[in-house]
Order: structure tokens, then sequence, then C-alpha cells
């Protein structure tokens, strides 16, 4: 458990994680923005 308290304390994989976090966030709307409009153009 002391690599866990070690990783859960430690600010350095405090802002990798966060960092992650953001970019598959962003990923994630990139991919639901490009679905939606391909959606919309097969349609009209």
């Amino acid at each position: 458990m002391n690599i866990f308290t070690m990783l859960t304390n430690d600010p350095v994989v405090m802002f990798s994680f966060g960092g992650l976090a953001i970019m598959l966030g962003i990923c994630a709307y990139y991919v639901y923005y490009f679905i939606k409009h391909i959606n919309e153009d097969t349609k009209s």
C-alpha cells in the first residue's frame, strides 16, 4: 500500500492524471462533434 499512498500524495502524479483527464475529455468532445456533423450531412 506504500505505492498507492505515494501515488495519491505526489503532486506530479496528480497533475499527470489531471492532464490526461482533460485531454480525454477534449478528445471525447471532438469525437462527438465530428460524429454529430457527419450524421447531419448524411441526412440532407
